[in-house]
């Protein structure tokens, strides 16, 4: 991932966060736009630890409460009925759907749950949903309403953002509304339920990054340092906007934005699934079609040169023995002079320490942080 890529995707990350439009199919989507690689599940998790300090932050004085009225209430028990102490047994709680659904689905979320057409889907249906809550939604209750039954509903609403496109601020204030809660109380709580999944999902993708990755190391810290300085601008201003206002102009831009990506998935413009696989995909086809084009000419050759012989044919040669790169142990394709990394079908410069697009029709690499074509062959 070049470090444009990561500037750009840092903002929408930081942009999108905290409104109900869903970050991460802000994410896919834009990637798609502009043709890039699917940036990751890794890279949104990790990403989006930059908006979550951004809560850590906005909200400081209100989760300095909640943290030390808890642990006090663990021993004193007239603080147990405190809402700052309930407010800790509630986010935790709350927090169960969504850590038990992640790893869970683990593998889907990481897989069909990115394809574009669902993202698009979500991104209608919820959005129906966020504007049918804020319509008719009694929005009279505030947080000190708040239960263990209302506060484990509103975690199942935040699990279903697992799905990109759902979008877990809006899945969650959705349920809030649903049950009641005023449109602040909602989001304040939503925002606060979303402190233990968001640093548990993105210290637990830390170590995917920069292996079979797209985005690694220097790409992800750079665009996590923006989403968090952008989510702090974006939540500031979402909190006072949502007290005098609807959520209405956030579901007419999502199901606008989901019919669009409809259209052009349907159109062939962009492709549903996207990312770095379609890309290799295409490489391949065009290295394919190089290879069986040689074997058909030598093919045709080896025919026209051909005579009956009466002796035994010799037995064919053995397979060459594949050069492994002594690094990273990948298998060195001969014509490339290239490790081709497993887990993306993406070739590895060692000398960059890292994965490169390269064009089979050029033999030039794309250097991932400067955007640069070059020559990967190994100097003699």
């Amino acid at each position: 991932m070049s470090l444009i890529e990561a500037v750009i995707l840092g903002l929408v990350q930081g942009l999108t966060e905290f409104l109900p439009v869903s970050s991460s199919g802000h994410l896919r989507v834009i990637s798609a736009f502009f043709g890039w690689p699917d940036p990751g599940a890794a890279f949104t998790a990790v990403s989006q630890l930059g908006t979550e300090l951004a809560v850590l932050i906005y909200f400081r004085q209100r989760i300095m409460k909640i943290i030390s009225t808890w642990t006090l209430s663990l021993f004193r028990r007239e603080l147990r009925g405190d809402i700052n102490a309930r407010m800790g047994w509630y986010v935790i709680i709350g927090s169960v759907p969504i850590v038990a659904l992640g790893l869970l689905l683990e593998h889907q979320i990481e897989s069909v749950f990115r394809d574009l057409r669902l993202t698009a889907l979500t991104l209608i249906v919820f959005g129906v949903f966020l504007g049918l809550a804020d319509r008719y939604g009694r929005k009279v209750r505030n947080l000190e309403e708040l239960n263990v039954s209302r506060g484990l509903t509103f975690g199942l609403f935040q699990a279903l953002a697992l799905i990109p496109g759902v979008s877990r601020s809006g899945g969650t204030i959705t349920g809030g509304m649903l049950l009641g809660f005023k449109r602040k109380d909602a989001a304040e709580y939503a925002f606060l339920l979303a402190l233990p999944a968001v640093f548990g999902s993105g210290i637990y993708k830390l170590t995917d990054i920069g292996a079979n990755e797209y985005a690694g190391w220097g790409a992800t810290i750079v665009g996590t340092l923006i989403a968090g300085v952008v989510g702090f601008i974006v939540i500031a201003w979402l909190m006072k906007f949502i007290s005098t206002h609807s959520f209405m102009p956030f579901v007419y831009y999502r199901i606008g934005l989901g019919i669009l990506v409809l259209t052009l998935v349907s159109f062939g413009v962009i492709d549903p699934e996207g990312g770095a696989d379609s890309q290799v995909a295409r490489s391949e086809v065009i290295a394919e079609e190089t290879v069986d084009e040689d074997e058909e000419s030598s093919g045709d050759g080896a025919a026209a040169e051909e005579e009956p012989s009466a002796e035994p044919s010799e037995a064919p040669s053995a397979e060459p023995t594949p050069e492994i790169d002594p690094v990273t142990g990948w298998e060195i394709d001969p014509e490339v002079g290239l490790p081709r990394n497993p887990g993306t079908g993406l070739y590895h410069d060692p000398q960059l320490g890292m994965d490169v697009d390269y064009d089979p029709a050029t033999g030039m690499a794309t250097n991932p942080v400067t955007g640069e074509q070059y020559d990967p062959t190994p100097a003699e």
